[in-house]
């Protein structure tokens, strides 16, 4: 409805634009990928022709479509955006603001969603520690990254005991602060859970191999 009330005004117009990423946005948040997609590409080419100057805009609109491309399993285009958007991000500003910081997440996660186990990993060592000390230990976005580590340690097909130790002790800490953030009950909790036992189960197979 609210895109219809709109649909006869020029593409000029912001507000149109606007109504468009809502539309995007919802068919989205309701597992309907494949509509969205033309929608948050038509948005962000309007965004690019008529507001170019508007880089927040410009950003935000790459991101939800990045995130768009990735649900569609079109993984590598989705990559391409988020590390133009982290890029960005860093060169206006900084590797130490939040926003920089929950871009290189993306970057970290979506790496890891496309099993690039060697890339995430070296990311995360540089932005864990950056993360830490701007955000604390018990933002979501830290949290975030605490649990890709666990995935990149126990899902990269040549990992040793060692990661699947040290993915066992991390997990085990990022699930005491989840708990003691957001509750037991908590979904986050439980995904930890999750891969804690995940750990714990590959460290067995490892047996008593050094």
């Amino acid at each position: 409805a609210c895109w219809k009330m709109y649909l006869g005004r020029p593409e000029t117009d912001t507000v149109r634009c606007n109504a468009m990423g809502v539309l995007g946005d919802a068919l989205f948040s309701n597992q309907r990928s494949a509509e969205a997609l033309p929608v948050l590409e038509a948005e962000l080419a309007l965004n690019l022709r008529y507001w170019s100057r508007n880089e927040e805009n410009i950003l935000s609109s790459q991101t939800n479509l990045s995130t768009c491309l990735g649900q569609l399993g079109r993984r590598d285009e989705a990559l391409v955006l988020i590390r133009g958007i982290h890029a960005r991000r860093v060169a206006t500003l900084g590797d130490s603001h939040a926003r920089t910081i929950q871009s290189a997440s993306n970057v970290i996660v979506a790496c890891t969603n496309s099993s690039r186990f060697a890339e995430a990993k070296r990311m995360l060592l540089e932005q864990l520690p950056i993360a830490n000390r701007v955000l604390g230990e018990d933002h979501e976005v830290t949290l975030s990254m605490q649990r890709n580590v666990v995935i990149n340690l126990l899902n990269d097909p040549e990992s040793t005991k060692d990661d699947a130790s040290q993915a066992e002790r991390t997990a085990r800490s990022a699930l005491t602060v989840v708990r003691r953030v957001f509750g037991a009950k908590h979904p986050q909790a439980r995904f930890m859970e999750s891969w804690l036992r995940h750990a714990q189960n590959k460290l067995e197979t490892f047996g008593d191999d050094p």
